[in-house]
């Protein structure tokens, strides 16, 4: 985060030079015991050194490589079959997603706009910006997503995003905040597999693809010396923008986490205030202009638009972290374990502290060890700022109420009321890594011997990052797309102004037909879905899940979770045809396999009539019922 700060007088991140002796401090093998050599190994060394040899740049693609593979094996499970496996506690998120990348190959291929779509929630349409869409992921992905379908563009958006976002950290870790190699490893694996980012790699590729973040700080760092502020405050400009098309609220709290940092070492050494503010100054404003100009009219559209909203649904408003999170460790990993830590976060998939007993104690010592840097200072500051503001509107300790947060008062203030409080505690974990590699870099001032440090260094880091060892992602199958989704049977009922209803009708707990339109990059458009829209269907509403209210929705997901036919009335009938119309439903889908399908068929044929079985489903055609032109 900080070279650029010049803090301390701390060295240069910079190569170390190449000597003699292997990276264990011992004299190649090819020496004999008193340090001379024979003739044959004379020979022998200098075209064993052109075969092979460390370079910086090797070592780099082995950490990479590295990075690479733990990512793998944390995904390994999906990878075994990604259309039919997905994450054993919730599915909702990864169908939304792979809907959003089929969207990407619409925008490419046939033109559409990027920033909303009428594909789903059909006819009042979804504002993607206000729903994180993730272009800058799924359009360079489209190739991938056309050639292997969204399933297969989703795990590997979640390896790249996992191996990426380590590898980004350990290069600016490397290059411009320590000189020790195995400092920035350190660094950049918690970065890329601490146990928030583990706890949404299952489900959010955009919040764990971070790898645009060091970036983006170490930036922010260079400009406050910078000779060329104005080019300077340009390549921020552009790096904004790309992150703002990945996930803006991490891009948001990364902005926060630079000032509340930058302010933390003004705090302490105000004469650095005079040298940084006029290029500081000029570079933010050149950043604001460009990056202003380029997302002035995505945010129009996110905040003005069509079904746009203003605050989160209350559903997740609240979502904090219980303080005892902070000591337990991850669900996914070696230590975890689900049941334990139930309470400690508004569910799995939001994980965003759980460091260990271990890892929470050894980054209070280093904090004290170090507390004479003001690097150290700062960073200890900007944890715990964040930490604080993780706990939510009400403090709790294992689920019982403490007092209230800070959050509570920050909570309705513009752009944080769009904000999952929880989530803070994962720029907590990437200070955490940086105190972590900063801890190991220093080791090499204290007053031991080389052996010792490395026993003691050795040791706590098995103690720190043992417990919180990533594991593969736990998975389970789930239902296939239909044949007669994918065998394009449907085409032959379903115009473009038409919709096709998947039974129970799509929402927040029934995302499969999400699934089968992305199966067919959105060529039908379906109503309802999993989507953050307005309360009443009023821009600038606070937000909900889910569009303006079904009767017939309602009770298709009813009869889903209860296997119970209810007995329809008149009015129950007219109703539902109403929604049809509205709708512009051509044909209604039932998969056979589909869990309480009898009854859902049953219940289905009470309001339009008799299914007729074709391949693997159900259909009504109900195009005679809601064509006004009929």
């Amino acid at each position: 985060m900080v070279q650029a700060v010049a803090i301390d007088g701390a060295a240069p991140a910079t190569e170390a030079p190449a000597t003699e002796a292997g990276a264990d401090g011992q004299l190649p093998e090819t020496a004999s015991a008193d340090g001379t050599r024979g003739a044959d190994d004379v020979d022998a060394a200098p075209e064993r050194r052109r075969r092979f040899r460390w370079t910086p740049r090797r070592r780099d693609l082995a950490v990479f490589g590295g990075f690479l593979v733990t990512a793998l094996w944390v995904t390994s499970q999906i990878w075994m079959d990604p259309a039919g496996r997905v994450a054993s506690l919730y599915s909702s998120d990864p169908a939304q997603v792979q809907f959003f990348l089929a969207h990407s190959v619409r925008v490419v291929l046939h033109g559409e706009f990027p920033f909303f779509t009428e594909q789903f929630n059909y006819p009042d349409g979804v504002n993607l910006m206000a729903n994180t869409a993730i272009l800058a992921l799924g359009i360079p992905m489209v190739p991938v997503t056309l050639l292997f379908g969204p399933a297969v563009t989703f795990v590997l958006l979640v390896t790249l995003g996992l191996a990426g976002t380590a590898s980004a950290w350990y290069f600016v870790l490397s290059r411009h905040v320590v000189s020790n190699r195995l400092a920035a490893v350190v660094g950049g694996w918690f970065c890329g597999f601490s146990p928030a980012m583990l706890s949404h790699a299952s489900w959010h590729p955009n919040i764990i693809s971070q790898f645009l973040l060091p970036f983006i700080v170490w930036r922010v760092m260079v400009i406050t010396r910078s000779t060329r502020p104005f080019r300077d405050g340009a390549l921020l400009a552009l790096l904004v923008t790309v992150q703002a098309f990945i996930n803006e609220e991490i891009l948001l709290f990364t902005a926060m986490g630079c000032g509340i940092f930058l302010i933390a070492v003004v705090v302490q050494r105000p004469g650095l205030w005079s040298a940084a503010w006029r290029p500081l100054a000029k570079a933010l404003a050149t950043c604001t202009v460009i990056a202003g100009a380029l997302l002035a009219y995505p945010l129009y559209i996110q905040f003005a638009g069509p079904m746009a909203y203003h605050g989160l649904s209350e559903a997740v408003r609240d979502y904090g972290n219980d303080i005892a999170a902070y000591f337990a460790p991850g669900s996914p990993t070696v230590g975890g374990n689900q049941r334990a830590n139930v309470n400690l976060a508004p569910n799995y998939s939001e994980e965003n502290a759980f460091f260990g007993w271990s890892l929470a104690l050894i980054a209070v010592g280093i904090v004290l060890w170090l507390r004479r840097e003001v690097l150290v200072r700062a960073l200890a500051a900007t944890a715990a700022f964040y930490a604080v503001l993780s706990l939510g509107e009400r403090v709790s300790w294992w689920d019982r109420e403490l007092v209230v947060g800070p959050w509570e008062w920050l909570v309705r203030l513009p752009l944080l009321d769009a904000v999952v409080p929880t989530r803070f505690g994962m720029i907590t974990s990437v200070v955490v890594a940086i105190l972590l590699a900063l801890a190991i870099e220093r080791t090499s001032t204290l007053s031991l011997d080389r052996r010792t440090v490395r026993t003691l260094t050795a040791a706590g880091l098995v103690l720190a990052l043992l417990p919180i060892t990533p594991m593969p992602l736990p998975m389970t199958s789930r239902p296939p797309v239909p044949d007669f989704i994918t065998s394009d049977r449907w085409r032959a009922y379903v115009a473009p102004d038409q919709t096709l209803v998947p039974i129970p009708v799509p929402s927040m707990g029934n995302t499969h037909g999400m699934r089968w339109a992305a199966a067919t990059n959105l060529d039908f458009k379906i109503p309802g879905g999993y989507f953050l829209a307005p309360r009443n269907g009023n821009t600038g509403d606070p937000g909900r899940f889910g569009g303006r209210p079904s009767g017939i929705g309602k009770l298709l997901e009813e009869v889903a979770t209860t296997g119970r036919t209810p007995e329809l009335n008149d009015r129950q009938r007219r109703r539902s045809l109403d929604e049809l119309r509205y709708w512009r439903a051509a044909i209604l889908v039932l998969p056979v396999r589909q869990p309480h399908s009898e009854s859902l068929r049953q219940t289905v044929e009470q309001l339009v009539g008799p299914a007729r079985l074709e391949l693997d489903v159900w259909v009504w055609d109900v195009r005679s019922l809601t064509d006004p032109r009929a």
